[in-house]
């Protein structure tokens, strides 16, 4: 049974996507060596953590061995793999993760103003974009993920426009990153809500809520969006990550 099968019998159930083995070893002085890779996830998959985000497979070969061996080792858990919105990502995720019992591909791109600019995309070329590399790692895989990289700081229309697009394109989850993390509990429940009410096909993917804690609001904003019907939420084991970033896990 894969995550998604799971979804329709029980949508109050909120599932713990852990990305310690990704994000928290961005934080300074968490890098980790391939056997405290697989010893983390091993206790992870023990401890009944839905989804194990295992690293990020096209950035190095020490990563792409590390989520490939924890593909094969898992017992319990979805095996995710991190890919930008470019095809050679995406297929060197898939091939990391392809013999996990549940594989999932997280493909991602920054919508906002600022992150558009950084591959001096257009809005339509964006959305482009996002159609075609969602539809190529569906095609590879039924459990998919979509992140739009700083979320809380992109255009409302453009949010929804590209959400819909992700999600007829394939997508399961939708991931909203606080990527900056500036937002208010408050403002994390309201977007999430009006998310779901307002996007076509929201009732049928899971929504999920990634937070940064530089303003110390990330476990704060991950409540809040439950509250407002998210029902994944992103974090680490203690907080790890870039600038300490993800809510504690543990203490929700």
């Amino acid at each position: 049974m894969t995550q998604t099968d799971k979804t329709p019998a029980d949508k109050n159930r909120v599932l713990i996507f852990d990305t310690t083995l990704r994000d928290g070893e961005q934080s300074p002085g968490a890098t980790m060596t391939h056997d405290e890779k697989l010893e983390i996830a091993e206790l992870l998959d023990d401890m009944g953590v839905d989804i194990i985000e295992a690293g990020f497979p096209i950035a190095s070969e020490g990563d792409f061995r590390a989520v490939s061996e924890i593909a094969q080792r898992s017992r319990n858990a979805v095996i995710c793999g991190l890919a930008r919105a470019q095809m050679p990502d995406i297929d060197r995720c898939f091939e990391a993760v392809k013999k996990a019992a549940q594989p999932r591909i997280h493909t991602f791109i920054g919508t906002s103003p600022l992150h558009r600019a950084i591959p001096n995309l257009t809005m339509d070329e964006m959305a482009d974009r996002i159609h075609e590399t969602v539809t190529h790692a569906r095609n590879l895989c039924d459990n998919v993920q979509w992140s739009p990289m700083d979320a809380t700081r992109t255009e409302w229309d453009y949010l929804c426009r590209v959400i819909e697009i992700a999600i007829k394109a394939g997508a399961t989850t939708i991931n909203i990153p606080d990527t900056v993390g500036y937002t208010a509990p408050r403002e994390s429940s309201d977007l999430i809500k009006r998310l779901i009410e307002t996007v076509p096909g929201a009732d049928d993917v899971i929504f999920a809520t990634h937070c940064h804690n530089d303003l110390g609001m990330a476990t704060a904003n991950s409540l809040a969006a439950v509250e407002a019907g998210a029902r994944q939420i992103e974090c680490t084991i203690n907080g790890l990550g870039e600038r300490q970033a993800t809510p504690r896990w543990k203490k929700l």
